[in-house]
Order: C-alpha cells, then sequence, then structure tokens
C-alpha cells in the first residue's frame, strides 16, 4: 500500500468537559503534525445540532487550518448541499481556493449532515432540501465556478477560482453521479460498509472521462484506532461505539472518556450494535492496523484511503496518527 495516498478526516470531536474552542484547537494542532508526518490530505466534515461535533461550518475551519499549515491539502468531506445556496458555497469555496491556490479541495454530500428540522432551520425553505434537487443544484454550483453557461450573476470569488470538486457518498446515487460527471468519489466506508464495495462498482462502470479526470479516482473513508497494543486500541475506541449509539438513540452527547466508555451499562443489542459498527474498520496495533487496511485497499481497489479517528484525548488522536505514518512509511516531513 506505500503507493497509496493516506488522508485525514477529522470531525472535531467535543470531550466531555471541554468546549467546541477546545476541540477546534485540537484540530489544528492534528492539521499541522499530519502535514508534518506526511498525509495528503485533511478534510472537515459538516454536522449540525451534535454536541459531540464542532465542525459545523467548514469553510470557516478550511481557512484557519490553511493559515496554519504549508503544504496539506484541506477540504470539505464535506459541504452538505442541501443546506446551502449553491452560490453561497461557490463564493465561499472559491475564495479559499483564491487564498491558497491548489490547496483547495471541495467535497460535497447529498444529505443534510443533521436531523429535518435543523436542515429546515439552515435552509429556511424546504426548497432544495430533497435528494431529487441535488444534482440540478450541484449543476448550478458547478456553473458557478467554470461559467459554462454565463448568466446574470458571477460568483467573484468563483468563476475562475475553483476547487477540486469531490462528489461524497454513502450509497449508490452519489457513486453513479460521480462517474456520470467524471467526478473524483469518496465513499463513506466508516459508517456504511456494507454498501461500499456495490457503490465503487457503480462509480467505475459509468465513469466518463471529463476535463478533471481520465478514469475513475476513488477514495474510501474507513475508522481508525492504532495503539501500541490491539488491546489499548479497543479501549479508546470505546467512547466513539457510545458517542454513536447515543446518537442513534436521538440522545447525542459529547465524548465520554474511555473509563466512562467502559463502564456503561451496555444491553446485549447494544453491545451487538456498537461491534457491528466496527466490523470492517480499521482497529488495534501497527501491525494489525497495517494488514486491515492493506486488506481493505485490495477488496475496494482505492486510489486513496482517508483516515478518521475518534478518541477522547488528542495525544492519542495524534499517536495513532503517528503510528500509522511510521507504519506505512509515509515520507515524514514532506
Amino acid at each position: 500500500m506505500t503507493d497509496v495516498p493516506l488522508s485525514v478526516l477529522d470531525l472535531a470531536p467535543v470531550a466531555a468537559g471541554t468546549s467546541a474552542g477546545a476541540a477546534l484547537r485540537h484540530t489544528t494542532e492534528l492539521a499541522r503534525r499530519t502535514e508534518e508526518l506526511g498525509f495528503h490530505r485533511f478534510w472537515v466534515a459538516e454536522h449540525h445540532n451534535m454536541p459531540a461535533i464542532a465542525s459545523s461550518a467548514p469553510a470557516v475551519l478550511i481557512a484557519h487550518l490553511a493559515a496554519h499549515t504549508a503544504t496539506i491539502r484541506l477540504g470539505s468531506g464535506g459541504v452538505m448541499l442541501p443546506n446551502h445556496a449553491p452560490l453561497v458555497v461557490a463564493e465561499q469555496f472559491g475564495t479559499l481556493a483564491a487564498l491558497h491556490p491548489g490547496r483547495i479541495d471541495l467535497g460535497i454530500g447529498r444529505a443534510p449532515g443533521t436531523d429535518q428540522m435543523t436542515a429546515l432551520a439552515l435552509r429556511r425553505t424546504r426548497q432544495g432540501l430533497s435528494a431529487e434537487d441535488f444534482p440540478r443544484e450541484l449543476a448550478d454550483l458547478m456553473n458557478y465556478f467554470t461559467g459554462t453557461d454565463p448568466g446574470p450573476i458571477v460568483a467573484t470569488p468563483g468563476r475562475g477560482d475553483m476547487p477540486a470538486v469531490w462528489l461524497l457518498g454513502s450509497s449508490g446515487f452519489s457513486a453513479q453521479l460521480a462517474g456520470l460527471l467524471g467526478l473524483p468519489f469518496s465513499f463513506a466506508h466508516h459508517f456504511s460498509a456494507a454498501n461500499t464495495l456495490p457503490a465503487l462498482a457503480l462509480y467505475r462502470q459509468h465513469f466518463r472521462p471529463s476535463e478533471w479526470l481520465s478514469e475513475p479516482y476513488a477514495m474510501v473513508a474507513v475508522n481508525v484506532v492504532c495503539a501500541e497494543t490491539d488491546e489499548r486500541a479497543e479501549w479508546l475506541a470505546g467512547p466513539a461505539g457510545l458517542s454513536f449509539l447515543k446518537l442513534r438513540a436521538g440522545r447525542p452527547e459529547p465524548l465520554v472518556s474511555p473509563e466512562e466508555a467502559a463502564a456503561y451499562p451496555y444491553t446485549d443489542l447494544e453491545r451487538e450494535f456498537v461491534l457491528q459498527r466496527r466490523q470492517g474498520q480499521a482497529m488495534g496495533s501497527p501491525e494489525t492496523v497495517h494488514r486491515q487496511l492493506t486488506e481493505l485497499r485490495e477488496r475496494t481497489g482505492a486510489d486513496e484511503v482517508m483516515l478518521t479517528t475518534m478518541v477522547y484525548d488528542i495525544a492519542d488522536r495524534v499517536r495513532s496518527f503517528e503510528l500509522v505514518a511510521e507504519r506505512f512509511g509515509l515520507p515524514t516531513g514532506a
């Protein structure tokens, strides 16, 4: 896997007893360190109304990260297009691309990344919130960047300052659309592992060469917790499993400590839910994670692998990426 770029997806997790400000400072620390370690790109995700995640404004956070790094590519994983008018996204990411040419990615998602009530509060109208509206809104966004179909509105910045546009997905819809448009595609294996292979097959089957890509380029995002031993990695992963369980139960909370997660009184059904979520992900010692990621890459044929690590303490989060970089022989200091 030495020829496959490794990248980072960060959710700016908020640990219990801390603040969103602390979470964002930790994300900045992680971006700097992963740049030093030789990771290829660093993306932040858009989520709303989730106490455990502070990355609700990707464009603002990317601007901050760009000012505190020098070479690593930065982007959104993703901007959820139903939440925003295409012109706003074009101006925001056009500004980023103008300020940091050649370093900005615009990963676009079709889901709102939140509940419907919050999505409506963001958009202020139901227009554009349905999946059927997504291709049209995406076409509008791309046109603001390219000016292919000139209209009375010019995005400034935006037109002529185009970031690298990706489509994100957890099912076949965006995979097929990315293929038809000739765009790179990133699949959310970290929360939709069962759909990974079918979606990637659809993407490659429908791919048409474009001015952006001559052949398919697929990235797979995967949960990774790497520690000195398998047992410690399992322990560090406890808070993320509990956080996802509470989110699915409609009770989102900040990330608790590993001790609190270990002491939680799981029912048999809840424990099975957490274990199922870990299937297909990468967790363990450097050797274990190397084997799991290598197997994932071989199964999927991914051109790039993006790692996301949700653990309670920033030191453990940084250490996880250090261990991965060392085991995979990334060009440290690149």
